[in-house]
């Protein structure tokens, strides 16, 4: 077990930090969700599809 996580490890420790990032990524949007803001960081108001992205 130990000779597989050292002939791996690059490969673990690359997998490790994007694991991270997607996780930092994805609690990023769910907290702009919870304040009200969009995703695509632009104002619905000249989007033509604000009526079917967020009610209002």
């Amino acid at each position: 077990m130990i000779a597989f996580i050292l002939e791996n490890l690059g490969t673990i420790v690359v997998g490790a930090a994007l694991l991270v990032i997607v996780c930092l990524i994805i609690a990023n949007e769910i907290r702009r969700r919870k304040r009200g803001r969009s995703s695509c960081g632009c104002g619905c108001s000249g989007c033509p599809s604000a009526s079917v992205c967020r009610k209002q």
